[in-house]
């Protein structure tokens, strides 16, 4: 099995994740920001890719270290996981959509970490969860996971449904992309 823990501590936060790349859906995910337990859950479900993840955070500051070193932690579980990107389909992508909202993300375990983030949420906030964090995330799992990611959000309003559909849209298209090649 394609299987990974990082463990990463700094003076902000500290997340442990192991994913197995092989797996069914079934996580444990405790972040301590209750929407992205819900929207890493989604991910792991939707994607068929077991996820465990325990994080503390400077929270009393507000999520954003926490989730930037979720994002970085999770791209290194992904990178170790795979640990070369020979023998695997390398592209994949999927096109999510959750009642008014369509989201299609796309990506490629290319060494070559890149962003193209095209969402537009109207609001600052889903809950309490500030939705500039959820560029962020993305940008450092690419970053760390050295694969180049694109969303594009082709509809949408509601902020919790376009951010569900990233996180859906992101977990199927890394099963695509891991699925292993004859």
């Amino acid at each position: 099995m394609r299987k990974a823990t990082i463990e990463h501590t700094t003076h902000h936060s500290s997340v442990t994740i192991t994913i197995n790349l092989d797996g069914t859906g079934e996580h444990n995910i405790d972040t301590g920001i209750g929407y992205m337990d819900h929207m890493l859950s989604q991910m792991s479900k939707h994607g068929r890719i077991d996820l465990d993840v325990k994080a503390k955070g400077d929270y009393e500051v507000d999520d954003h270290h926490t989730v930037e070193d979720m994002g970085n932690v999770l791209g290194e579980a992904i990178l170790k996981a795979i640990e070369t990107n020979s023998g695997i389909e390398r592209y994949g992508d999927s096109l999510i959509a959750l009642d008014e909202s369509l989201v299609q993300c796309a990506l490629d375990l290319s060494n070559r970490p890149y962003l193209v983030w095209k969402v537009d949420f109207e609001r600052d906030k889903v809950g309490n969860f500030d939705t500039e964090l959820f560029k962020e995330f993305f940008y450092c799992t690419a970053m760390s996971s050295k694969m180049t990611l694109h969303f594009q959000q082709i509809e949408g309003i509601n902020c919790h449904h376009i951010s569900e559909a990233c996180f859906k849209a992101f977990g199927r298209a890394l099963k695509k992309a891991c699925k292993k090649i004859s």
